[in-house]
């Protein structure tokens, strides 16, 4: 298994040259430097501690500064452990770019999704509206708090209550990649994929066997050569 993080740009559109317009989304996938090496023998498991995208020394505590100093390397703004036996191979130091991908590869997507701001029961989890009468003061309130009997004066963990609606951690599963773009460190994947726009995303090998597996397509080149 395969895996890397990187940011989403945004959403186009590439044709292939028999016509068929696909749409895609842009992941920007910045050089992945390896940071530290998991081990069977010293931590129970294997996996990689990589680090993306450079940031001032002054905005990071001495500890994380520790890390990126004993790896040789600059400090960094993302660190995000990765699993994939694929990886296993790269030493403290080395980057993992876009090229462990291939076009026509199947991968599922993870990141956090946009979030719809602050909303009440009703909308979140479907609550029953109150009663509309003029004299009801409770036509979308949250309505008793008790959960076990009048004498229960605490409430529970898991009430659902009023607060932040979906910001969650999202995968979307079997996505085709249609492009690889090495020289621009960008991968071109089928569809959308959680988060907002400069939101990191965690893209990894497919988990999951599908019957049909996709073929790399020969895309429609529109870059314009200097001659």
């Amino acid at each position: 298994m395969k895996s890397v993080i990187g940011y989403k740009i945004g959403m186009t559109q590439v044709f292939t040259e028999e016509g068929i317009c696909i749409p895609v989304t842009v992941v920007e996938v910045e050089p992945n430097v390896v940071l530290q090496k998991r081990s069977l023998e010293k931590d129970g498991y294997e996996a990689l501690v990589i680090g993306m995208s450079d940031t001032r020394e002054n905005l990071l505590t001495k500890p994380e500064l520790g890390q990126f100093k004993k790896a040789n390397v600059s400090a960094k703004k993302v660190v995000k452990e990765i699993k994939g036996d694929e990886l296993m191979g790269f030493e403290v130091g080395q980057e993992v770019t876009v090229s462990i991908f291939n076009a026509g590869d199947l991968v599922d997507v993870t990141g956090t999704t946009k979030g719809k701001g602050f909303a009440g029961v009703i909308k979140t989890y479907g609550h029953a509206i109150g009663p509309k009468g003029h004299g009801s003061g409770s036509h979308r309130v949250i309505g008793t708090f008790a959960t076990n009997g009048r004498t229960n004066n605490r409430v529970h963990p898991g009430k659902k209550m009023p607060g932040h609606h979906t910001v969650l951690n999202k995968t979307i599963l079997n996505l085709e990649v249609v492009s690889v773009d090495v020289e621009n460190n960008a991968l071109l994947i089928k569809g959308a994929i959680p988060g907002p726009k400069k939101g990191l995303v965690t893209v990894r090998s497919a988990v999951k066997d599908v019957h049909i597996k996709p073929t790399a397509k020969t895309l429609v080149d529109y870059t314009v050569s200097a001659e």
